[in-house]
């Protein structure tokens, strides 16, 4: 396991949380960064006790923003090694077995919009901005938010972003369909432990399942997704948290949840 430098990690109530620890420099993307987030989230995954992570900038002016431009672009010949370790990271996060929230705090430009559109849920602060801000700087959109921003808002708003670099606000992140929830900053990081919290307490597997149904309907024909959804269905219910849900209906109590 790495000694974390750029980043902070913590755990508990089975909710794990990255916090982007490079306040200095506006906690931007940078190898060590992106080498301890990587590691970070593995080192969840490989722990049974992590039911649910939450990625946060802190509570400073920023989420993230984006790549260190001093370092990621800088020697062009170490540029796609210093990407593909990012987006190594953020492909875990995808295919996390557990829920993923991201905590928006200040702005979050480039990259680190494309972070946080990557998660599953994303729960901002008030004060949050978002900004695409590549082709400001003559670059093209990269941290995957061409895979994921036009699936939450469709490509005609997603390529205005891109064309433009407008700023968003939280509120207008919510109405366009980027954020799922926005709080006062002063309770971000307690609003979506709880609810980080309240999804590690549910049927893991199953959440971490149906995500991976739903990005799967997204290019798959309707006779195979069918498919995918028969097979899936089929595998939570031989679970053991399909069992206790089972029997936690008819003894008409609450089910306990351990992710198996």
């Amino acid at each position: 396991m790495l000694e974390y430098t750029a980043i902070t990690y913590e755990l508990a109530e089975s909710v794990a949380r990255i916090t982007l620890n490079r306040p200095a420099a506006a906690n931007t993307l940078n190898e060590a960064l992106s080498s301890e987030m990587l590691d970070a989230i593995v080192r969840s995954e490989e722990n049974t006790a992590v039911r649910a992570l939450v990625i946060s900038g802190g509570t400073g002016r920023f989420f993230c923003a984006g790549a260190d431009l001093k370092s990621f672009y800088a020697a062009p010949d170490a540029l796609k090694s210093r990407v593909s370790l990012f987006h190594v990271a953020i492909s875990r996060i995808v295919r996390a077995p557990f829920p993923v929230i991201a905590a928006v705090n200040g702005t979050a430009a480039g990259g680190g919009m494309g972070l946080a559109c990557c998660c599953d849920l994303i729960v901002a602060g008030e004060s949050a901005k978002f900004i695409m801000a590549y082709t400001r700087r003559g670059l093209t959109p990269d941290g995957t938010t061409t895979y994921f921003l036009p699936r939450r808002i469709g490509v005609g708003r997603a390529i205005e972003l891109a064309y433009t670099n407008r700023t968003l606000s939280a509120r207008e992140a919510l109405e366009w369909g980027i954020v799922n929830r926005v709080v006062p900053d002063a309770e971000l990081l307690a609003e979506t432990h709880k609810l980080a919290a309240e999804l590690a307490r549910g049927a893991t597997r199953a959440l971490a399942a149906a995500k991976r149904l739903m990005y799967s309907g997204a290019v798959e024909t309707l006779e195979t997704q069918i498919e995918n959804e028969l097979r899936s269905i089929y595998e939570m219910a031989a679970t053991d948290d399909t069992k206790e849900a089972i029997k936690a209906f008819n003894e008409k109590r609450e089910p306990v949840f351990k992710g198996r």
